[in-house]
């Protein structure tokens, strides 16, 4: 399927992820609530695994269907080669957004990695506080500013490339 279900011109894999980027956030905050407030740590390791499962497996389809179906996201912006729709500065605008948003796209599963892979090797299972609980608050943090970012800057990136000026 080439064509996204959001009513934009976008491809179906693209419209996966900015409905991905809309919820991640609040999950993520329930999460953080969920084990700061409730002191609920089984709650919150299961919701980020699979956040993070979830992340990854949409995040190579994207990317597979970006880069090996379409070409890049160039050739589903302008998949109508007679009439482009981004073309000159406009293009250079949504290159400039891309390039910020990847700062925080390729850095986020760096963290969340790092985050993940060191609370499931130093805390207890069940999981409760400890002696790793002071730097997995700060990776957690750390990650938790970076995907909002991500989710942010992507966003902005599907806004300014299929939204704008339909």
């Amino acid at each position: 399927m080439s064509h996204g279900f959001l009513g934009y011109n976008a491809s179906l894999m693209l419209d996966v992820v900015v409905c991905a980027l809309v919820l991640v956030v609040p999950i993520l905050g329930y999460s953080i609530w969920s084990v700061k407030f409730r002191g609920q740590f089984t709650r919150h390791r299961n919701l980020q695994v699979g956040l993070g499962i979830v992340l990854l497996i949409t995040v190579a389809a994207f990317e597979i269907d970006l880069q090996l179906v379409h070409g890049g996201w160039e050739n589903v912006v302008n998949r109508d080669a007679d009439s482009p729709r981004l073309t000159g500065e406009a293009l250079d605008h949504v290159r400039t957004v891309l390039r910020i948003h990847l700062i925080f796209a390729i850095s986020t599963p760096l963290f969340w990695i790092a985050t993940l892979w060191l609370a499931l090797k130093r805390f207890p299972s069940p999981p409760q506080p400890g002696e790793h609980s002071r730097l997995h608050k700060t990776l957690g943090w750390l990650s938790t500013i970076d995907i909002t970012l991500t989710s942010v800057t992507g966003l902005w990136f599907y806004y300014v490339a299929f939204v704008a000026g339909t």
